[in-house]
């Protein structure tokens, strides 16, 4: 099977932000933390820069979120999550141009790798060859 590698960032000796094969890519989860370290206090916040991180991945792929056709977020605050639906929903829709045409998992979880992550996204994209 041949396969496709993007790896970045501090634990790219461990595993790859994204792997090819075929027509089916698939991403690390994404949390919401840019490039200089900082992450927003809010899940919205968070959201956006989760999203800003896939769609660099998905540019060294020649992708963009239209390529993306499933999403898992984790959350660590399911309430803080319902409870700002509309707007993180407003926030997705802008990023994806529409409303997104992808299927999607919301779970729950206790933590994620660092304390102050509230989300991380997970995607799969296929990709025109």
């Amino acid at each position: 099977m041949k396969k496709k590698l993007y790896r970045d960032g501090p634990y790219s000796d461990f595993f790859s932000q994204a792997v090819q094969v075929g027509s089916v890519l698939t991403l690390a989860g994404q949390l919401g933390t840019d490039s200089n370290g900082n992450t927003p206090e809010d899940m919205k916040g968070q959201v956006v820069i989760c999203y800003e991180n896939i769609q660099r991945i998905l540019a060294e792929f020649d992708a963009s979120m239209d390529n993306v056709i499933d999403e898992i977020w984790f959350v660590t605050d399911m309430d803080e999550c319902m409870q700002n639906v509309s707007d993180i929903f407003e926030a997705r829709e802008s990023i994806y141009g529409r409303k997104p045409e992808v299927s999607q998992t919301l779970v729950g979880t206790s933590a994620l790798v660092n304390p102050i992550n509230k989300v991380e996204i997970k995607c799969i994209a296929h990709l025109e060859l």
